[in-house]
């Protein structure tokens, strides 16, 4: 995947110890379609639930595959983390009492 490529969050059902090539498989996604750096993210093992980042355009076709339904859920939003206002150094946080 190229690594400024819009992705979005999905979970998937698989069975216990599954991998990232195992939800490849069962959602018929291309390596280029997954953030394999990401990894398959265990949510609730006990269920079988796993969180997977993909590709936007592999998040809207798996959301129009019919058969892929009752494997996944999502697409859910994965929005960009960034820090709120400038960035502070540790001499400053100290001087405010926030470190």
């Amino acid at each position: 995947m190229a690594p400024e490529s819009p992705t979005v969050l999905i979970t998937v059902t698989l069975p216990p110890r599954a991998t990232i090539e195992d939800a490849q498989r069962r959602l018929g996604l291309a390596d280029d379609e997954v953030d394999t750096a990401y990894g398959l993210v265990p949510v609730d093992p006990a269920h079988g639930t796993y969180a997977l980042l993909v590709t936007e355009a592999a998040g809207a076709r798996l959301q129009g595959a019919p058969e892929a339904r009752g494997s996944y859920q999502g697409p859910f939003a994965n929005p960009k983390i960034e820090p709120f206002g400038p960035v502070r150094s540790k001499d400053e946080e100290a001087e405010d009492g926030d470190g």
